[in-house]
This record gives C-alpha cells, structure tokens and sequence, in this order.
C-alpha cells in the first residue's frame, strides 16, 4: 500500500506541475490562479496547497524539473566528454541552454529570477540558488576531467574556471531572458566567443 499512495502522491504532483507550466507558458505567469490549475490537474485546491504555499513555489519547481533534466543529460557528458576544451564546454552548455525554453518561456524565467533574488531565503529562493549550484558544479566537474585528461594544463585552478565559465553562461542567460528578441543561437555564439579567450588561456600546449 505504501507503494500505491507514493506513486498517486507522484502521479498527482506531476499533473500539478505539468498543468501549472502549461497555463503559465499560455495565459501568463499573472494570469494563472491556482484554482486553474487545480481544476487543470484534476484535483482539489487543497491538494495544491499541501504541495506548495503559492504560484511561485509552483513555478520553481518547474525550474528544478528542468533543471535536473539538463543535469542528468550533462552526467553523460562529463563522463566522457569530447578531448577539445572548447567543444566540450560548448556541448555542455548546449545542453543547458537549448533545453531552458521547453518547460519554460522568457517570461517565466524572469518571474522565477525575480523570486530568487527579492526572497532569496524563502524555500523557493533556496531551492534556485541550489539549483545554480548543481550547475555550476558541473561545469567544474567537466574542467577537471578535461584536466585529468590531459587537456586542460596542471597549473590551472579547474574549480576557479568552471565557476568563471558557468557565472558567464548565468549572466548571458540574464541577459537572453530579459531580450525578447534575443535567440537561443544568439546566446549560443555569445557565450562561446565569450569563453574563447579563457579556454585558449588554459588548454594544454598554450
């Protein structure tokens, strides 16, 4: 039995999360009362709220379950990424940045930004700045094994330059979020040749 409701508590949770990113995307993060989504979900109200307190918890969420998608994508990467610094780095950011607007639009991200910043000790405000982290945390993962193999020089602070790269990659994505017409190529080539100068400093033979 413990088994039956674990699986109805995740069913339901996922129902609640995929109706909340669906309105948001389509009537505007504003525009979406939670009982919208509730009766999008197929349960109560009540239900919602034992889940999480208000629309942006329910919005951060999102954002985790994006987040924890690209992060298991980016394991395999780092697992075994490519012996190029450059290509690597890219791959990995592209594996960030071409997935941000599946569950999520602009508009989204800036809402979900915006808790993060003005209730940064909230659950949610913690919950993103954790998820920031994680991917930061990658990103360096990614330069020491780069490192291991003889790609990246020995002298190099790997943790100091994954947290560069990343915090690089963080702010352009900002600045893609808040520029509607800004396209995901764009943001691409920005931070590629952002990066460049960095990596040619640090790659084996420089």
């Amino acid at each position: 039995m413990a088994g039956l409701r674990e699986r109805q508590k995740e069913s339901r949770d996922t129902r609640i999360i995929a109706a909340a990113a669906r309105f948001f995307r389509d009537k505007g993060y504003d525009g979406v009362k939670m009982e919208m989504i509730a009766t999008k979900a197929d349960v109560s109200i009540g239900t919602i709220y034992n889940y999480y307190q208000n629309k942006g918890d329910l919005l951060v969420a999102i954002v985790a379950m994006e987040v924890n998608e690209v992060l298991n994508v980016g394991q395999k990467l780092v697992s075994r990424p490519p012996a190029e610094v450059e290509q690597a780095v890219d791959r990995l950011f592209a594996i960030y940045l071409e997935h941000s607007l599946v569950y999520l639009s602009k508009e989204m991200w800036r809402h979900a930004m915006a808790i993060s910043t003005q209730q940064p000790d909230s659950p949610s405000g913690r919950l993103y700045a954790d998820l920031d982290r994680r991917l930061a945390d990658q990103v360096c993962a990614l330069i020491e094994k780069l490192q291991e193999a003889g790609s990246v020089q020995d002298r190099i602070d790997a943790r100091a330059v994954g947290e560069m790269l990343f915090n690089n990659m963080n702010m352009m994505f900002t600045v893609f979020v808040k520029t509607e017409t800004m396209s995901l190529s764009k943001l691409r080539r920005e931070v590629s040749r952002q990066n460049r100068p960095l990596l040619d400093a640090i790659r084996c033979g420089q």
